[in-house]
């Protein structure tokens, strides 16, 4: 067994994850050691769980579209890591779904990320993936967080969630396609060049 299938095998053993190891749910993300980007995100949502294919959605086409990668690519690659703060569906709230459980992403991402020790860059997409990864002030607001990506490069790059609910704040924030999006699909394209 290789160390990446003993990793997601003690995934599905921890007492945290019991319920949904019960139903027979897998924890779903996608890890590659030749790795060369990883995009960190919230979590699953049922569509991803029940299909078994994350980001597989709206969200996830407008997603590919930034990143300037074809839907093959994004399921195929090598070069390319999914590691979402939780690995399962957490459940719905009262608008949209619920946050990633507290302390997973501490417990499995460390562990994983050390068998991929050619990741050049993190794409950090929406408010939680934000918060766990940067030095954020608690005062930080996304949009800043955002506006200023070329402070957290060349390791981290923060995106606002490509949810339809977030069409608003793009309308909103004309810079982010303007200035942050050719930026991004450049980076992305040089790294998987390499």
């Amino acid at each position: 067994m290789d160390k990446f299938q003993e990793i997601f095998e003690a995934i599905k053993a921890d007492p945290q994850n019991k319920s949904y190891t019960e139903q027979g749910i897998d924890p779903l993300y996608s890890v590659h050691q030749q790795a060369k980007i990883c995009i960190i995100g919230q979590a699953p949502g049922i569509r991803a769980q029940e299909s078994r294919l994350f980001w597989n959605d709206p969200s996830g086409d407008r997603l590919r579209d930034w990143l300037g990668i074809d839907r093959d690519s994004f399921y195929t690659s090598d070069k390319l890591s999914i590691l979402p703060l939780d690995f399962y569906f957490p459940g719905k709230g009262k608008s949209g779904d619920l946050p990633p459980r507290k302390d997973f992403a501490n417990k499995w991402h460390e562990i994983l990320l050390t068998q991929m020790p050619e990741i050049e860059l993190f794409i950090l997409v929406g408010a939680y993936a934000m918060k766990h990864y940067l030095p954020l002030k608690s005062s930080a607001k996304t949009t800043d967080v955002i506006h200023n990506f070329q402070n957290y490069l060349p390791r981290y790059f923060p995106l606002v969630h490509p949810s339809p609910r977030n069409n608003i704040w793009i309308s909103k924030n004309p810079w982010f396609e303007a200035e942050v999006l050719p930026e991004l699909k450049k980076r992305v394209a040089e790294i998987l060049k390499n």
